[in-house]
């Protein structure tokens, strides 16, 4: 066996890959496209499950269990962000205990469960809240209970399949091998698309059936997409390749951190080779990288300086240190993520509830569900990644030089500005909608304001193509830069920006409510015709810019991995341009 990895015959994989029993597997059984398209197809029915849930949400809050605005709207948003802060317990699991697979599998059956319980609070009597007009009841305690319970035991199954699918379906390609390499840079882009069209089906089909048909079909048939989506991934399982877990990153971090504190005052000798680094065939017998020593947050190689007693807290290798410093060097990013998750919050709240307030009849017979107009943004989204894959990076690559046509920030930077784009417009939107409120009396009496609900079209469609660049951009980007051993862990940190910039979005929302309702009148009321928005979203534009010369910093001091420019190398051939690993101002540089 190990002849043949070295000849290269029997083509086993060698980044440490191996079946659900530990034994290495051959790339030509295993993983690949083939395993991959199991993953694919699992997110498809997945992401339809869950935004059939979420995309509506704000609307059977305030209509069925009767909470206000600014109530309904922040239960959303923290909810959704527990959805995304859970990933980061789900990533320690897998990476220290577990496994990505059965990491998945068992919060899959949680996941689950929630769905039921929630399907259940909106279909029995004795959960489901009842009909009513005009001033209604709170729905009761056990009713509440139900359908929150249900809500966030999605949250927890949630926090163990986010981070874990997305990064099994990477595993399925070999770090080691340059054409599996090269193809797992395609695997982002096809990841999307099937969350494009899960979500696409949820904010049409499974909208209009929660607003015209029922909640308990519109929550049964998301329940059922989701068990589908299982038994799909359960089905793959003969073909997946598998990476055992490396134990905790948080413990291995925290290690590196105490070493070099411990040993504050000891000189870090100038040639690195002195250092302390276990032999090259330690990390090839695990299918890892070793990591070279870099003067980049210099203090912590305090830690591989050689000392006794040499024990995990006081003595580590070089690339243990490296490690630690490429998950520290992404704090700054994540940071700059907040605010734009902040934004991206307010399509499934207060953009959905400006909708409610518009005409909504598509010709005599037909009303378009206020929340199916998230399909727009998803639309936006799908064909704005379709022509940047097709032209965009085809026309930049022959001006920068760069394989990816810009690199990952530049293309997150690009999301950021056009999400202050929109905002902007939601902003003279709101103005004009609230003008005309006004002008037919609706802003005292709260009815509809006989305007077509296509005015909001802009700032969804805006926001799509921001989230085009963004979105993909930053999920790729925290995966490619965390260390191998810490992939779950990278993916867990794309998904907390959105955890707290949901929360931020429900504490700055409530902070807003309640310091202008002090004058009686609000920017955030339940009559949306009388509240001024308009307002907000100028708020949210602002606390955009800043943030984008927040991010426009750290994006300009940031420096790429080198297994970023050797990935992008793998395409060379193909494409004229050769990379020289060479990394300056935050960019790979090619020539």
């Amino acid at each position: 066996m190990a002849e043949s990895r070295e000849t290269g015959e029997g083509d086993y994989a060698k980044d440490g890959s191996v079946d659900l029993k530990g034994s290495p597997v051959l790339r030509s059984k295993r993983g690949g496209w083939t395993a991959c398209s199991f993953v694919v197809v699992y997110e498809v029915f997945e992401r339809m499950a869950y935004y059939g849930i979420s995309s509506n949400l704000v609307l059977y809050l305030t209509n069925k269990l009767h909470q206000g605005t600014v109530d309904a709207a922040n239960n959303v948003t923290n909810w959704v962000g527990t959805v995304f802060l859970t990933p980061v317990l789900g990533a320690y699991v897998a990476d220290a205990l577990l496994g990505r697979y059965w990491t998945f599998l068992f919060s899959s059956a949680i996941y689950l469960s929630g769905m039921c319980l929630l399907t259940l609070a909106v279909s029995i009597s004795p959960l489901k809240p009842e009909s009513c007009k005009g001033n209604c009841e709170p729905a009761s305690t056990l009713k509440l209970a139900a359908f929150f319970g249900g809500l966030y035991i999605i949250a927890l199954g949630n926090g163990g399949t986010k981070p874990n699918i997305s990064t099994i379906g990477a595993d399925q390609f070999d770090e080691f091998d340059p054409k599996e390499k090269m193809h797992k840079l395609s695997f982002f882009n096809w990841w999307m698309f099937s969350i494009f069209v899960g979500t696409l089906f949820a904010h049409t089909f499974l909208v209009y059936i929660q607003d015209n048909v029922g909640w308990s079909l519109g929550y049964g048939i998301p329940t059922l997409g989701l068990l589908i989506s299982v038994l799909i991934f359960l089905a793959g399982t003969p073909y997946y390749r598998h990476k055992l877990p490396q134990g905790s990153p948080f413990t291995r971090m925290a290690r590196v951190i105490v070493a070099a504190t411990r040993k504050w005052k000891l000189p870090i000798p100038n040639d690195p080779k002195e250092l302390h680094e276990l032999d090259l065939e330690v990390y090839s017998k695990k299918g890892k990288f070793r990591i070279d020593s870099t003067d980049c947050l210099r203090f912590l190689n305090k830690a591989a300086v050689k000392c006794s007693p040499t024990t995990p807290w006081t003595l580590c290798p070089v690339t243990q240190v490296e490690e630690t410093k490429r998950i520290l060097r992404l704090l700054p990013i994540l940071a700059a993520m907040f605010i734009p998750c902040t934004l991206i919050a307010q399509i499934n709240t207060l953009f959905v509830k400006q909708g409610t307030t518009l005409d909504l009849h598509i010709g005599p017979h037909f009303q378009i569900p206020p929340a199916s107009l998230g399909a727009f943004v998803t639309v936006s989204m799908l064909v704005t990644v379709g022509l940047y894959d097709c032209y965009f990076v085809k026309v930049m690559r022959v001006w920068t030089k760069n394989p990816r046509g810009i690199t990952l920030l530049q293309r997150m930077g690009v999301g950021l500005a056009l999400q202050i784009v929109s905002m902007s417009v939601a902003s003279l939107t709101e103005v004009r909608r609230l003008s005309i409120a006004r002008n037919h009396g609706v802003d005292k009496t709260g009815g509809h304001i006989p305007v077509t609900i296509f005015i909001l079209l802009p700032q969804f469609v805006l926001m799509g193509i921001a989230d085009a660049f963004l979105v993909v951009g930053k999920i790729e980007f925290f995966y490619d830069q965390a260390p191998e051993s810490m992939k779950s862990l990278g993916t867990a940190f794309s998904l907390t920006a959105y955890g707290i910039g949901n929360f931020f979005s429900s504490f700055l929302l409530k902070l807003v409510a309640d310091i202008t309702s002090k004058n009686g009148k609000g920017w955030i009321l339940n009559n949306l015709n009388a509240s001024r928005l308009d307002y907000y979203y100028a708020l949210l534009t602002v606390l955009g810019v800043f943030n984008f010369i927040f991010f426009s910093y750290v994006a300009h001091i940031y420096s790429y991995n080198r297994e970023l420019c050797e990935s992008m190398d793998a395409r060379r051939e193909e494409q004229g341009v050769k990379c020289d690993q060479k990394e300056t101002n935050g960019q790979v540089q090619c020539l």
